[in-house]
């Protein structure tokens, strides 16, 4: 398993989950960090493309599923993103999902409520 990384961080979707009633029907404001477990090597040599996972055609497909879907649970939002960053691109190993509600429905001042996955290619 390799130790390089692709950082994306600060991902802002705007997504129907949660388990409140006003959650199913309201989209809500969510920032996603997603780091992706790739050999970089053969990039960082190359300086092409073509030799690494594209990080804009993962935050595209990213966005759309996380847009396009609704959820219960952040859980089930994080697992989604980790299989679509896991089929983006052959040569993802592993990635790390955090997700974060950036407008918690409680009442105690809370800046934000989320759930970080990793999950490995099979």
């Amino acid at each position: 398993m390799t130790e390089d990384r692709i950082l994306l961080q600060g991902l802002r979707v705007m997504a129907l989950c949660g388990a409140l009633p006003e959650e199913r029907d309201r989209v809500q404001p969510f920032e996603l960090d997603i780091e992706i477990g790739a050999d970089l090597a053969p990039s960082g040599s190359s300086d092409d493309l073509g030799d690494t996972v594209d990080y804009g055609a993962v935050c595209a497909a990213v966005a759309a599923a996380s847009e396009g879907e609704q959820f219960t649970l952040m859980e089930a939002m994080a697992q989604r993103v980790a299989s679509v960053c896991l089929g983006a691109d052959r040569r993802v190993e592993w990635v790390t999902v955090e997700v974060r509600k950036l407008r918690p429905p409680v009442p105690q001042h809370l800046s934000t409520s989320g759930v970080r996955v990793t999950r490995h290619r099979q």
